[in-house]
């Protein structure tokens, strides 16, 4: 059984286990980080994912934000590659899907933008 299960996403907000955050996520399969916060705003680099090579998913759903405003750079993609992390980015609500179809058959991860 999954660690989260994510209940709804609504632009900046998302409840996961029935709790409301109002920031942005990363869920781990150990834990979530509530309060995950980017070296640059609108711009995922590989330092913003650090905990997650650490807990080595075999996969990362990435939330680009409602309007799939977070770019992704070439070194997240390439980091993950070497990492073998399998990377999926959609907009945050079919991220949001995809963490709950997935996260009942696989080690999943999901780092999620909520706002733009």
């Amino acid at each position: 059984m999954p660690l989260a299960y994510i209940d709804d996403y609504q632009f900046g907000k998302i409840v996961i286990n029935g709790e409301v955050i109002k920031k942005d996520v990363i869920i781990l399969p150990s834990r979530i980080i509530s309060d995950w916060w980017r070296e640059e705003g609108h711009v995922l680099h590989i330092s913003d994912l650090q905990e997650v090579l650490i807990a080595q998913p075999q996969v990362l759903i990435i939330g680009q934000g409602a309007h799939s405003r977070m770019r992704i750079t070439t070194e997240v993609v390439n980091a993950l590659r070497a990492a073998r992390i399998e990377m999926i980015s959609l907009d945050t609500g079919n991220a949001c899907e995809e963490y709950n179809y997935r996260s009942k058959f696989s080690d999943v991860a999901a780092a999620l933008h909520l706002t733009c």
